[in-house]
Formats: structure tokens, sequence, C-alpha cells
């Protein structure tokens, strides 16, 4: 009998798979536990729309993220730290950081998303990427400057 698988089984096939299997198979386990369809020419026919349906909408997403990045993208992330003798830095500037930064200009982004291979430790301009979704990648430069002191008024 053939079948539209439903789902992706191990060992069977993967989600939307025209495959033929035993009679038996199909009657007792994938038909009745909704696994699978049996494969005649309408649900063929509504099973190839949907397909191009998600496939439209994916892309349409992955445009719509794309133009999402692009915009991230052209963010210049000023973080100012604070330093010591010999312009050495006082801790360091990490995902979180950068993620409450680009919150600040009106981008929210999941910190866990932020390539940080290790804490940035020295001043300096910085390109990170940020992972999106959909296999798209943005990337931000991030300029670590030294904070300003306030001037002490001795009398």
């Amino acid at each position: 009998m053939k079948v539209i698988l439903q789902e992706t089984l191990e060992g069977v096939g993967h989600l939307g798979d025209l495959i033929t299997v035993k009679d038996g198979f199909a009657r007792n386990y994938l038909l009745p536990r909704k696994k699978a369809v049996e494969a005649n020419s309408r649900s063929i026919k509504a099973f190839e729309h949907a397909k191009r349906v998600a496939a439209d909408k994916a892309k349409k997403e992955k445009l719509e993220i794309e133009a999402h990045a692009k915009k991230v993208s052209a963010v210049t992330l000023t973080i100012s730290a604070q330093v010591g003798k010999d312009d050495k830095m006082f801790g360091s500037v990490t995902a979180k950081d950068i993620a409450e930064g680009l919150a600040a200009q009106g981008y929210t982004v999941d910190r866990r998303k932020i390539q940080l291979a290790h804490p940035i430790k020295e001043l300096g301009t910085f390109t990170v990427a940020i992972k999106m979704p959909r296999d798209v990648t943005a990337s931000v430069a991030v300029r670590v400057v030294k904070k300003e002191e306030p001037e002490t008024a001795s009398s």
C-alpha cells in the first residue's frame, strides 16, 4: 500500500515521503495513529499544495529575517568600560552587555544567539556575529571605549 508520511519515523522515512509499505503495517499502525495517510490522487495533490504553501511562507519569513539582519548589521554599538593604568580594562564586555546595548537601541536579540567566543577584554573595535533563525547571520560592530571619569573639583 502506498502512503504519505505525516511525520518522520525512524527506519521508515521522513515527513512527506511517498512510500510503499505492507498493508497490515499501514492499516494497523500508520493510519490509526495518523502517522500517514493513504496515497490516492486527492491526498497527493493536497499534500503537494500544502508543501508549496509552506515553502512560500518559509521564503517570505526568510526575507523578513534577512531585512531585520541588515538593519541590525548597520548598528555600531559603543560600550564604555572602566580602565586602569596602561588602559587595562577592569572586567570584560560579554554577550549580555552587547544584548543590553542593542536593546537600548531598540533591537531585541537573545544573548545566547550572540556568537562571542570569549569576552572582550581590551579597548578597540570588534565585529560580533549574531545568529538569527533560518541560517541568517548578522554582524554588529562593537566599539569598546574608555569610560570618561568626571572631573573632581578641588577647593
